[in-house]
């Protein structure tokens, strides 16, 4: 995703902030994460740890399940199993793009559909052309589809407003 010191990322559907604290220490003092998420119980997980490591780059969002309300333009999006949760994730990722810097990315990471570990129920598995067709709708184009991971599959998409999109791109 391109997370380097400096940068300004929203962790949508944060959760309890495991990835918040990875990212937090990736930006640097410089950089900002949000911290989304619609449970209120997740953001005050997510307050206390950013409390205990001591870290003063972090803020929390409470969204909701279409809009996480990403305050300011960032440069990365990451959301962990978050894209099975949603009702209308095409809404989501909707509300997500006009909030990413021109070549900012959203990274997609979700279960595999083959099973195995932890993890969603298979019947409530997302395949990854789902998501590849309504990132492409919404003006994001594909860069990298990565299913080496043993449970996981990762998607990383780029802003792409000024060219056309097209299957034919992938």
């Amino acid at each position: 995703l391109g997370i380097t010191s400096g940068t300004i990322v929203a962790d949508v559907g944060a959760g309890g902030g495991w990835f918040t604290i990875k990212l937090a220490s990736r930006v640097g003092p410089k950089g900002l994460v949000y911290a989304e998420d619609i449970q209120r119980e997740m953001i005050e997980s997510i307050n206390r740890r950013v409390n205990r490591a001591n870290l003063s780059n972090v803020q929390t969002i409470i969204g909701t399940s279409n809009n996480p309300k990403i305050p300011t333009l960032v440069d990365a999006v990451l959301m962990v199993d978050v894209y099975g949760e949603v009702e209308d994730p095409v809404t989501l990722l909707s509300n997500v793009v006009p909030q990413l810097k021109k070549g900012g990315r959203i990274g997609i990471i979700e279960h595999r559909l083959d099973g195995g570990g932890p993890g969603p129920p298979l019947q409530d598995r997302i395949a990854p052309e789902t998501i590849i067709d309504a990132a492409e709708a919404v003006g994001l184009r594909l860069v990298t589809h990565d299913d080496s991971f043993r449970y996981q599959y990762l998607l990383i998409f780029i802003e792409n407003s000024n060219e056309n999109i097209s299957k034919a791109t992938r």
